[in-house]
């Protein structure tokens, strides 16, 4: 039993020197990203720099699909304004196809095309151009090297927007403010490792960051026994702690109190990128309901789609041919939201309002007819329907299914937006959101008591870190005066 404490106190000790440091990082890191997250391209500021949809000289969708290859299986439509012209943009199962309107070739992306895509994010003057060939720090993702070169600008405003652009598409890669990227380097960057040599590879970044993580867990276990063996030993004493010097004493108290939660932070962080499909946790069904719900490509449209770009006159900026199940819908970006319409009707513009008797159409023709459902309206978040920093679209249709899975549904009736939630899903959410981010109802519901919850685990975590940083230095320093010695 003596080897036993002696291997794990040595064990703990070698790997509080190596991760301490690492742990204050990711501790440190994450009270940042409670506020602050790597800089992103948000959806909503593309849309609004868009053209509006005219609804002059649209053909009928019949004219364009006699263009497309024949044997081509249509999965996704989108219109919208692109270099001054308005374009569809379909996805088949055999590839990506673009049509102009008006069938005329694609405007040419050239310097000036370019230089007009960037004075509509940015009316600044141009400090300078850079031309890159290789991965940044704010572009540090290898799928982008399909863009080169990259057009980086530079933009002599007080923000100091520094904003990327694809030679190829004209398509906004990235955009950030010096406050961002500031941000970025105390929070996103140190918690992700989002450093561009490592993160180009996804491969190997989630390797690094799932070994690390993986060796994290052990030294939190490694701390948890030696700390519940200490509390034996003070017991004796009638102490809470063994330990009389400073550092050594609260160590082992705060590690007491926030070791499991360290321990928990670490392996949810290493669950991000690990699937628990990976550990056995299957689905127990012989499909994909989910993948099959969005293959379910209607094969018509009775709602002509020029009817809603002519009722909505300056108000449309994308247009998609959108669905539930076969059900076709046209779902459009508007500068007041989103808006959608069934393409059932012919001769209305019908806003979406899923019924039960809709979903259970859908859904039993995916389940089976015999496949037992039961139907109920959410109005708030759900156990598995929850999100902190996302608007969740509600009230949804929350649909349970009597099967090996349990499969369970979160269907917006006005969008036709869903969620679906089997075994290994809830076991990945436990896994990770529920246990790093305290993706919880209760908690999540009342953003006081989430931030109290998450500022006392996160400094408490950092206190232990720090307490074991210093420990470490100090028994390195114990160390290296014995071998002096001898």
């Amino acid at each position: 039993m003596h080897k036993l404490h002696s291997f794990i106190l040595t064990t703990h000790r070698i790997l509080g020197t190596l991760l301490s440091i690492l742990f204050c990082m990711w501790f440190l890191s994450g009270l940042v990203m409670i506020y602050h997250t790597f800089p992103r391209v948000k959806q909503a500021d593309r849309w609004s720099r868009m053209d509006y949809l005219k609804a002059d000289s649209l053909p009928a969708w019949d004219e364009v699909q006699k263009r497309l290859p024949a044997n081509e299986e249509i999965r996704h439509i989108s219109l919208c304004q692109s270099l001054g012209q308005q374009v569809f943009q379909i996805r088949t199962d055999n590839g990506s196809h673009e049509l102009t309107t008006d069938f005329s070739e694609r405007t040419h992306i050239d310097a000036s095309s370019i230089r007009q895509v960037a004075a509509s994010w940015n009316s600044s003057p141009v400090e300078r151009i850079d031309t890159l060939y290789t991965l940044e720090q704010w572009i540090p993702f290898g799928a982008l090297r399909q863009h080169f070169p990259i057009y980086k600008y530079y933009f002599a405003d007080k923000d100091r927007h520094q904003l990327y652009i694809s030679s190829k598409t004209a398509e906004i890669l990235q955009y950030t403010s010096r406050e961002e990227r500031c941000w970025a380097w105390l929070g996103a960057i140190p918690h992700w490792i989002y450093f561009t040599t490592l993160r180009q590879d996804i491969d190997r970044w989630i390797t690094v960051v799932v070994t690390l993580s993986g060796i994290g867990c052990i030294f939190c276990l490694t701390g948890l026994y030696l700390g519940i063996r200490d509390f034996r030993r003070a017991r004796h004493q009638h102490r809470l702690s063994p330990y009389k010097k400073f550092w050594y004493k609260w160590h082992h108290l705060a590690g007491a109190v926030f070791g499991l939660f360290v321990l928990t932070f670490c392996f949810s962080g290493m669950m991000s990128l690990a699937n628990v499909e990976d550990f056995g946790i299957r689905s127990r069904l012989d499909f994909n309901p989910s993948q099959q719900l969005k293959q379910m490509y209607p094969g018509n449209y009775p709602l002509d789609y020029r009817k809603i770009i002519q009722c909505h006159p300056h108000q449309l900026r994308q247009l998609e041919w959108t669905h539930f199940g076969l059900i076709p819908l046209y779902h459009a970006q508007t500068d007041s939201g989103p808006m959608t319409w069934d393409a059932r009707c012919t001769d209305s513009l019908k806003p979406l309002n899923l019924t039960p008797e809709d979903i259970r159409d859908v859904l039993q023709s995916i389940h089976g007819k015999e496949a037992n459902l039961k139907i109920e309206w959410l109005n708030e978040q759900d156990t598995y329907y929850v999100s902190r920093k996302r608007k969740l679209a509600l009230p949804v249709w929350k649909v349970q299914i009597d099967d090996a899975d349990a499969s369970c549904y979160y269907i917006h009736p006005y969008s036709g937006e869903f969620r679906y939630v089997n075994r290994p899903a809830r076991w990945q959410h436990w896994a990770y959101p529920a246990l790093h981010s305290l993706q919880i109802p209760e908690l999540t519901t009342h953003p006081r008591l989430w931030y109290l919850i998450m500022w006392i685990l996160m400094l408490g975590g950092t206190f232990v870190s720090l307490s074991g940083f210093w420990l470490a230095i100090q028994y390195l320093r114990r160390k290296i005066k014995s071998r002096r010695w001898k």
